[in-house]
């Protein structure tokens, strides 16, 4: 999966004596991004003491200068083509995004990500011939820079760069079609001192397979687990973790470093993305790598990131419109619900301190207007291409809505997300200004924050287009 966003590790306090520690992907993917000081002031209330951004955006670098937090800054796919050809760029970029972090705003970088799952199979090989020349770039950068023993390159994929011929572990190795490719990248990781950092969701196989068994997914132990040799695997995550073990076992790198990049659960947009759902997962997560038990094949503490901090509602809904809806906690900083991180001291999520609202008012649909209005069907199509619809639908958090209020959902999304411009309601004579909150249920009908403008260095993130699809989900639960 492709995201643009920053990664959080947080370290688990726990009487264990040796302990895993578990991250948080911060997206950033969002119409009103929490200014970075806000997020970097919630990070540390709990607990956080590593970040991985995917981008090197200066204010969010700004803002974790001096906070002792770990980081990892991030090299966006759609950069690698220049700095696989110019070694001059690549220096520009360290110099530009770590030297000066580091040297003046005593920023503490550990790593770089040098892309995003660039092998994912749904590019067709678009970063096949530029992936690796810009690692190397990024290297001898870091070198010459006099970085290179604090800062390590990496590069985080997805788990479809390695699969199994016998559908088990033990039949682990890397794609066929990159088989020499990911060779020679462990290779240079290793020669480096870098990890091998992956993605791992089992929320995706039970997404895209109507007969995956679910329990498999989650860590309560299944009652038929798949035997391995007489390796047992109770649950999907250590099955395709150790299948990666095996790969690299398998071409000689079996004692290279793991970083699980992205993990987690989403709470909306799909019938199975729900919070009881998303607690089971990130909790019974976290008690199974609590212990720093590790896996059948590789015993000791795990490295892993949840995906991910707070919910992106600009994010691409191509994959599915659960991609909207990962966080642990809400775009405005709020908990979902109870995860103990064995970060704070209450053992609960703190939410985010500072955030500053519009004003209590909503967009809804005028109460004397019927169904059939000829304005409502171009009306709500228009406001959920540019707003966010993806709570709408059987199953999901707003999916208990009647006509009128799915209408009014839509509307107020636009409105919300254009700063509650007097204009923005304006839908034909069907639409109004309440100060009565419409939320019921399950479903929340935000306001939302005064926008982030930044330093100038920053540049205002707005909506992709939500398909027309979106519109036509909602109408037909009419």
């Amino acid at each position: 999966m492709v995201w643009g966003f920053v990664v959080v590790i947080l370290t688990v306090a726990l009487v264990c004596p040796k302990a895993s520690s578990i991250g948080a992907n911060w997206g950033t993917q969002a119409s009103h991004p929490l200014p970075p000081d806000i997020v970097v002031r919630m990070l540390r209330e709990n607990g956080i003491q590593k970040v991985k951004l995917f981008d090197a955006e200066y204010d969010t670098l700004r803002a974790l200068g001096k906070s002792k937090i770990e980081v990892m800054v991030g090299i966006p796919n759609d950069m690698l083509s220049t700095l696989a050809s110019s070694l001059k760029a690549a220096e520009k970029w360290v110099s530009k995004n770590v030297s000066t972090h580091i040297n003046t705003d005593k920023v503490n970088i550990r790593y770089v990500a040098v892309g995003n799952e660039p092998f994912l199979s749904t590019y067709n090989g678009s970063y096949l011939n530029t992936t690796f020349p810009a690692m190397r770039n990024i290297q001898i950068a870091l070198i010459k820079a006099g970085l290179q023993n604090q800062v390590k390159v990496t590069c985080p994929l997805n788990a479809d760069v390695y699969d199994s011929s016998t559908t088990l572990p033990s039949g682990g190795d890397f794609r066929a079609n990159i088989r020499d490719l990911m060779i020679a990248i462990v290779k240079f990781l290793v020669d480096n001192g870098g990890p091998f950092t992956v993605n791992i969701y089992p929320f995706i196989s039970l997404y895209n397979d109507a007969n995956f068994p679910v329990d498999y997914a989650f860590f309560d132990g299944i009652s038929q687990p798949v035997s391995d040799g007489g390796t047992f695997y109770y649950n999907m995550f250590d099955a395709n973790y150790d299948t990666l073990v095996h790969a690299l076992e398998k071409n000689g790198f079996g004692n290279m470093p793991i970083i699980v990049g992205e993990i987690g659960w989403p709470t909306d947009g799909d019938r199975n993305a729900n919070v009881e759902y998303a607690r089971k997962f990130n909790q019974g997560f976290m008690a199974h790598i609590s212990g720093g038990k590790g896996t059948p094949r590789r015993p000791g503490p795990i490295d892993a990131y949840l995906f991910s901090l707070i919910d992106e509602d600009a994010k691409s809904v191509q994959p599915g419109y659960f991609e909207r809806h990962w966080g642990i906690f809400t775009f405005d900083g709020l908990p979902k619900y109870a995860l103990n991180l064995g970060t704070t001291n209450t053992g609960a999520l703190i939410q985010a301190k500072g955030v500053r609202y519009l004003q209590r008012k909503w967009c809804v649909m005028k109460p004397n207007v019927r169904l059939d209005n000829p304005q409502v069907a171009p009306s709500v199509s228009y406001a959920c291409s540019l707003g966010d619809c993806t709570s709408l639908g059987i199953g999901m958090s707003c999916g208990n809505l009647d006509g009128k209020e799915n209408i009014s959902y839509a509307f107020n999304s636009y409105y919300q997300i254009n700063d509650q411009i007097d204009t923005a309601c304006k839908f034909p004579n069907i639409s109004e200004v309440t100060k009565t909150d419409p939320s019921t249920g399950t479903c929340r009908f935000p306001i939302m924050i005064e926008p982030y403008y930044g330093g100038a260095a920053h540049e205002q993130v707005f909506f992709l287009p939500l398909v027309m699809a979106a519109a036509i989900t909602m109408l037909s639960i009419f």
